[in-house]
């Protein structure tokens, strides 16, 4: 009998994963969910920028209330494309034309993913604001 292997969980207590791997692993299936979306809308794949990528870890930094709207946000954007992608998927597999639809939900998604990334300060072009 071979033993399976356990999942990494680092930073974690019982297997539990802290709020900022949450976050992170929330904001991922987010991003693929869009990609999914852009496709469907017909539209090229999104080369995601240094900010869209490293969000999670740049508002981990950041912390405070800006890291709980953002998490808060973040789980309003995932009740938005959950069915939102349900139901474009659903569409397709129908052979009809979920084009319009597609687009609508991704300049929504889009909309709101520039709020949530707004809620890490813009560094000047000594990177970002670093106290002690």
């Amino acid at each position: 009998m071979v033993a399976e292997p356990k999942p990494f969980v680092a930073d974690t207590v019982a297997g539990q994963r802290n709020p900022a791997q949450s976050l992170s692993v929330q904001w991922t299936a987010l991003q693929d969910a869009a990609a999914a979306v852009a496709a469907l809308a017909g539209l090229s794949p999104e080369r995601p920028s240094p900010q869209v990528r490293n969000f999670p870890a740049l508002i981990k930094d950041v912390g405070g209330w800006r890291f709980e709207l953002a998490a808060d946000l973040i789980g309003d954007l995932t009740a938005m494309m959950r069915p939102g992608l349900t139901a474009l998927l659903a569409v397709n597999a129908r052979g009809q034309d979920a084009t319009a639809a597609a687009v609508t939900l991704w300049r929504e998604f889009h909309h709101a993913r520039n709020s949530v990334l707004a809620l890490v300060p813009q560094g000047g072009e000594l990177g970002p604001r670093r106290s002690a």
